[in-house]
């Protein structure tokens, strides 16, 4: 219920100066906890930069082979990644590291529906649409890719995306949609550890080895900004549920 104090308005009811005082006081305490969570947030950047900037940079592929034998450890590695092995279905032709087929029926649907007419009156009718229906689907990935002249499994790496490839009509009412990625050779950068002969499982980056080095520094920046956009709206809202509720227990 509306809290009938006098004091200042706030909306439709009025906030005590006693109500202030508390709130005020909640705000600080907040605050001082935000300061300590964003001093966490810091020294985690901290490491985690650190961490980079010690990772070994790698362009040259026999460095890249030298490291992974002698578990050099963290390090950005940029390359070339290209095929071993590709994928296709046969009707649409191509290499493709991965495509997914997907078979549409165009069928027919049905619902009642409740609606009022002008006096108010209630009737039931019956509504009709066609609609094409995923029914199934099914897909095939290559098994093998090469990154910086050597050979990985394909999901050592996850570089894969799918768009729109081409769609094939069976009959009037079944057709078949074909979504994948080319086999085309792609540039990239990973952030991994290098070591037993191979390299952990890890993300490729599209871009030059300075950018993505400087793109994993500037993450946590980012985190820390999102923390304290939250942290600020719950704040505020815890605030302003303080003032919603009654609090006659500060008179």
């Amino acid at each position: 219920y509306m809290k009938q104090h006098k004091g200042l308005n706030f909306g439709n009811y009025e906030i005590t100066p006693r109500e202030i005082l508390a709130s005020v006081t909640l705000i600080a305490v907040m605050l001082v906890f935000g300061i300590v969570i964003s001093s966490n947030i810091d020294n985690s950047i901290l490491d985690k930069n650190e961490e980079y900037n010690h990772a070994l940079k790698i362009k040259n592929d026999d460095v890249f082979q030298y490291g992974m034998e002698t578990n050099v450890g963290n390090a950005f590695v940029y390359g070339k990644l290209e095929p071993v092995d590709t994928v296709t279905y046969k009707e649409i032709g191509g290499k493709y590291y991965y495509v997914r087929k997907v078979r549409q029926e165009y069928r027919r649907h049905e619902k009642t529906e409740k609606v009022k007419d002008s006096k108010g009156k209630v009737h039931y009718k019956k509504k009709v649409w066609y609609s094409w229906d995923d029914m199934w689907r099914e897909s095939k990935t290559c098994k093998k890719i090469k990154f910086a002249g050597k050979k990985f499994k394909e999901d050592k790496i996850d570089f894969i995306g799918s768009h729109y490839l081409k769609r094939i009509y069976h009959s009037s009412r079944v057709r078949y949609e074909y979504y994948g990625m080319e086999a085309k050779p792609v540039k990239g950068t990973v952030y991994t550890k290098l070591k037993n002969n191979t390299m952990t499982t890890c993300d490729l980056s599209a871009t030059n080895l300075h950018e993505t080095v400087e793109s994993y520094k500037s993450s946590g920046e980012v985190l820390k900004a999102i923390f304290w956009i939250f942290w600020i709206i719950f704040t505020g809202g815890l605030t302003y549920s303080f003032y919603y509720i009654d609090n006659g227990w500060l008179e």
